[in-house]
Parts: structure tokens; C-alpha cells; sequence
């Protein structure tokens, strides 16, 4: 299998202008946007539950705590959310109705209690992409935009390694691509 591309901010437009004229608006966007300004893997968005991103007293966390056995590999991890994201977040979770803290956070056409599977929301990425002219992307192109986004900003391969859950950086090399942007950008330090 082809390793996940990561998205051009043309490209993360093209698929949130798609997002935006389909149903379910709100959630697909914040479901996008968990991978590309977060970095969660798609089976981490689907399993996702209120409580994870609530408080008790129902604000807004800033941090997720992924346990272990909810993670890739079994390391557990801590999800640091942006100021955007608490945003779009905290929208969409004004906009529903919940009945408890245990529901997932983005749940199927059917009902409160059903929640994606990892296969079904890579499945949904998938044509997401292809419906919004994304050529080679996959469920995986968040992820990789998001760490190659931070590397090209000058952030350490260690950072992204912390943020990404990887135990060895060269897991996180393999994420991040060189441009000739990063390039032009790099040469004007010296």
C-alpha cells in the first residue's frame, strides 16, 4: 500500500468546501479536522467519546487523554487540542443532544449510540477525497498533514514524535515531506 500523502492547503479547501455541501456538515468537519490539527488516526476519531473531550463540569478539555488500549500499538498518548479545534468542537457539541458522558462524540446515521468503526470512517475519508477532487489521499493524509505541517514550521522531530505517539522518531521521519518550500524556507536561516 502507497504510504498517505499529506494535503496542500488547496487541497484541505477542496475537501472542506465538499464537507461543507454535504450532510452532516458540522460533524464530518470536526472529524476532518481532528486529523489535520490534531494528528489522531481515523480509529481514534471513531472512538472517540464525550467524556474525552469533556470536562466533568462540561468545558472544553484541552487535552485528550488516548489510554493505551485505545491506541495504536498500545502506547498511550496525550492529544493536545488547538484553539481551533476547542472551536469547532465545542460548536458541534452545542448543536446536538446527548444522553450521556459515554456516547461517542460522532455517531452513524443510526442513532446516538452508534458510533463509527475505524473501517467505516476510513471508508468514509476515502470517498470524502475522491468526491472532493483529492487525488492520493487516504484516511491516513490528515495525520501526515498535520506532522508535516509542524515540521515545516521548525518544530523537533522529538515534538512530533511526543505529539504523534511514535516511541522511535524514525516512525515520525517516515511521516514528514520535504518540499522546495521547506527547502527556500530553510536556506534564508542561514
Amino acid at each position: 500500500m502507497a504510504a498517505a500523502k499529506s494535503l496542500t492547503h488547496a487541497e484541505i479547501e477542496r475537501a472542506l468546501e465538499y464537507i461543507a455541501g454535504n450532510g452532516n456538515a458540522q460533524r464530518n468537519r470536526v472529524m476532518f479536522l481532528l486529523t489535520t490539527n490534531a494528528g489522531l488516526r481515523v480509529s481514534e476519531v471513531a472512538d472517540l467519546k464525550l467524556a474525552d473531550v469533556l470536562n466533568r463540569d462540561g468545558t472544553l478539555r484541552s487535552e485528550v487523554l488516548l489510554a493505551a488500549e485505545r491506541v495504536k500499538h498500545g502506547h498511550s498518548r496525550t492529544v493536545f487540542l488547538n484553539t481551533a479545534i476547542r472551536t469547532e468542537l465545542a460548536a458541534y457539541i452545542q448543536s446536538r443532544s446527548w444522553i450521556d458522558a459515554q456516547q461517542p462524540l460522532f455517531t452513524t446515521h443510526r442513532g446516538p449510540r452508534c458510533p463509527f468503526s475505524a473501517n467505516t470512517l476510513a471508508q468514509y475519508f476515502y470517498w470524502m477525497y475522491k468526491n472532493a477532487g483529492v487525488k492520493g489521499a487516504s484516511s491516513h493524509s490528515g495525520r501526515k498533514t498535520f506532522l508535516t505541517s509542524l515540521a515545516s514550521k521548525g518544530v523537533s522531530v522529538f515534538v512530533l514524535a511526543a505529539l504523534a505517539g511514535h516511541k522511535s522518531i524514525t516512525t515520525t521521519q517516515r511521516y514528514v515531506q520535504v518540499n522546495d518550500d521547506v527547502k527556500r524556507s530553510a536556506v534564508e536561516l542561514v
